[in-house]
């Protein structure tokens, strides 16, 4: 669960365990003054959504209403958060199958049961609950568009990926006439040419046309593109591999191709909904961070300055933080699974980037390696590090400034000399 809320607490009129399904939800309901559940069904419609919310508040007038749910995004939480008299407080899938297991040994499951485990930990367990408080809109904003935006580019390489798969069966020489499979110099080469022979019959002529049209205008690097296809050999001639894997290549081509304009869009979306938010300045200042991962770090982080009480509760969340697990003599300390495999992904990427752009940052990360750490374990306690200056600025509202960093590296070295660089 999530750490103890320090906030003052709510006085509700009702709390209400709702385990949430594609059609309809189970409700169990039990009022602040009485003791009885009441369980009910709730189809999954904005009309029924919307009825359902105004009759709480009628029967619960100027209260509000605690919910415990088993989600942390969406449509029925979006559902919910136009009203503002319902609380939602999401609950972690494995609190609750957890949970579950130790009450229900059997693994026996139903919605209603859920329904009022939700119920029983919202009642008996809420203080170890956080109630889920929307973002600013910009910052909601900012957190889908980098989340799906990496999606699509995820999707990008898994049909590059198998696009390699099938130039590898008839038409391996195309990487050297397209370079990078994800560009849309590359869709288009392979849509026009999925195979050696379909490309031997151009000329030199349409050739140099097609590079130029894509701003490819390297005379020699043409130059050995044209002599690699005049000394090129087929590696098979098989009508049933051409036949069927030139129809694949042109399929996966096509599909990386419509996903390029989109991708842009997004690009575009990102910077400009980044430069009109009031911290942008802040994350612009990491060094390496650039307009891809600058703003993914700041939907990380938020608005709100009491969200994260410490850097160490950052680094929780986010999962760069190691786990400890020690039984009698026994210690083991390994990487945190339960947690946002973007938000880990984001960090560990920028600590990766910063090394290129940061002198204290490349010297840390060379001490971590001279101590036999390999490449991720030195760059996860890179990110850990960098996560506690990026706290320390979100939370003074200041951006990043390389020489005042340098100065208190240098007085913390002076107090302790033994010990890694930047550790």
């Amino acid at each position: 669960m999530n750490q103890p809320s320090t906030s003052a607490p709510l006085q509700f009129g009702a709390f209400v365990g709702l385990d949430w399904a594609d059609e309809a939800h189970a409700l169990s309901l039990c009022a602040a003054d009485d003791t009885p559940i009441q369980r009910t069904i709730l189809k999954q419609t904005p009309e029924a959504i919307a009825q359902w919310a105004h009759e709480l508040r009628t029967r619960f007038p100027n209260q509000p209403i605690a919910i415990a749910l088993e989600q942390s995004r969406g449509a029925l939480l979006a559902a919910l958060s136009q009203f503002e008299h319902i609380v939602p407080y999401p609950v972690n899938p494995k609190t609750l199958a957890r949970f579950r297991q130790a009450l229900y040994p059997s693994s026996s499951k139903d919605d209603i049961t859920d329904a009022d485990l939700l119920l029983e930990i919202l009642l008996k367990h809420r203080p170890h609950l956080r109630p889920w408080q929307p973002d600013t809109v910009q910052t909601r904003q900012l957190a889908l568009l980098t989340e799906q935006r990496r999606n699509f580019v995820d999707s990008r390489t898994a049909l590059t990926n198998q696009l390699l798969a099938h130039l590898k069966m008839i038409f391996p020489q195309a990487l050297d006439f397209v370079a990078d499979l994800g560009s849309p110099l590359a869709a288009d080469f392979l849509k026009k040419w999925p195979t050696l022979q379909a490309l031997q019959k151009t000329t030199p002529a349409a050739l140099r046309k097609f590079y130029y049209g894509h701003n490819s205008r390297s005379n020699d690097l043409l130059r050995q593109r044209l002599e690699l296809l005049k000394n090129a050999v087929a590696l098979t001639s098989d009508p049933a591999l051409l036949n069927t894997h030139r129809l694949a290549i042109q399929a996966l081509a096509a599909q990386v191709a419509a996903l390029h304009p989109f991708i842009q869009r997004y690009d575009k979306e990102i910077a400009e909904v980044f430069a009109a938010h009031p911290d942008a300045a802040l994350f612009d200042s990491l060094p390496g961070a650039g307009p891809v991962l600058a703003p993914r770090l700041l939907a990380c982080l938020g608005t709100d300055r009491q969200r994260f009480k410490s850097a160490e509760a950052l680094s929780c969340y986010t999962g760069v933080a190691p786990v400890t697990e020690q039984s009698g003599k026994s210690k083991w300390v390994h990487m945190r699974w339960s947690c946002s495999t973007f938000l880990r992904q984001s960090w560990h990427e920028f600590a990766n980037c910063s090394i290129r752009f940061c002198p204290w940052a490349q010297e840390c990360y060379e001490a971590y390696r001279k101590r036999n750490m390999d490449h991720h374990e030195a760059i996860r306690k890179l990110a850990f590090k960098w996560q506690r200056i990026v706290w320390r600025m979100w939370q003074e509202c200041r951006p990043y400034q390389e020489l005042r960093y340098q100065t208190a590296l240098l007085s913390k070295r002076n107090r302790k000399p033994s010990g890694p660089a930047g550790g």
